[in-house]
């Protein structure tokens, strides 16, 4: 049953209308009831169309990653740092995968829907059904990851939790050191603010929300995973030093 699930999200037609069910239904969420800032799409607009990796913060489970799509799809669609009138979603660009733990994919049948966009889900290294487990990278999680970097773009969030400043997990820092791909961190707020923490629900209407895509970075492939893994860290403004830092950028936007 779960291989059939996997052939039908992976077919480009049935996820192209995923992107569109989705897209109509969470527009007005991100243009009307709140205010969506977008930049640095000058950094995406002409990268190469595999073996890209997105690397972000996280504070919904699902609104970041709709909004990410939003993006994508208008910037193909000659947009620079807008969404403007959403007809992009007539043709939207498919070709990315996001990140998932597989528990919270099978929560609900909005979230089974919502994996036909192109999720890759895992299993959580630190959780399982609410209970503290830590579990070691599982490898059939890493080939996925891999198999759909040397076809499309994939978007992760390497602190694997919507907590703000939680430690970034060394899979993310493997999979860069393995493959490779052109890493873009992205720096998000205000969607905690706006949202329930599944981001399907509006908490606070009129929210400002930020997303800034970053240059690419400049990586040392044969560095050691932690050093990898605290080059991203720092990117997506959630590494310790950085926390010290304060005041945050994604606090000031928040006000």
């Amino acid at each position: 049953m779960s291989s059939l699930v996997d052939r039908i999200k992976h077919t480009n037609i049935v996820r192209k209308m995923v992107y569109a069910v989705v897209g109509v239904f969470s527009y007005p969420g991100l243009m009307f009831f709140n205010k969506l800032q977008i930049s640095g799409t000058e950094h995406i607009s002409n990268l190469p169309k595999k073996n890209v990796l997105f690397v972000s913060n996280h504070q919904t489970y699902f609104a970041d990653v709709i909004t990410f799509l939003h993006i994508f799809c208008a910037v193909k669609w000659g947009k620079e740092n807008r969404l403007g009138i959403p007809y992009y979603l007539l043709n939207p660009f498919t070709h990315v995968n996001y990140v998932a733990a597989e528990e919270t994919m099978k929560d609900s049948w909005i979230s089974r829907l919502f994996a036909m966009a192109g999720a890759l889900t895992v299993k959580r290294t630190w959780r399982s059904e609410g209970q503290e487990v830590r579990r070691n990278l599982d490898p059939s999680d890493t080939r996925k990851i891999q198999r759909a970097l040397a076809d499309n773009w994939v978007i992760t969030f390497p602190q694997g939790t919507t907590k703000p400043f939680a430690p970034g997990r060394k899979g993310t820092a493997y999979i860069i050191k393995e493959n490779r791909p052109v890493v873009i961190p992205v720096v998000i707020s205000g969607f905690w603010r706006a949202f329930n923490k599944k981001g399907l629900k509006f908490k606070k209407k009129g929210s400002m929300l930020s997303v800034t895509f970053k240059e690419p970075l400049n990586i040392d492939y044969d560095a050691s995973t932690e050093s990898i893994l605290d080059t991203v860290m720092n990117a997506i403004e959630q590494s310790k030093d950085y926390m010290l830092k304060g005041p945050h950028h994604w606090l000031k936007i928040d006000k």
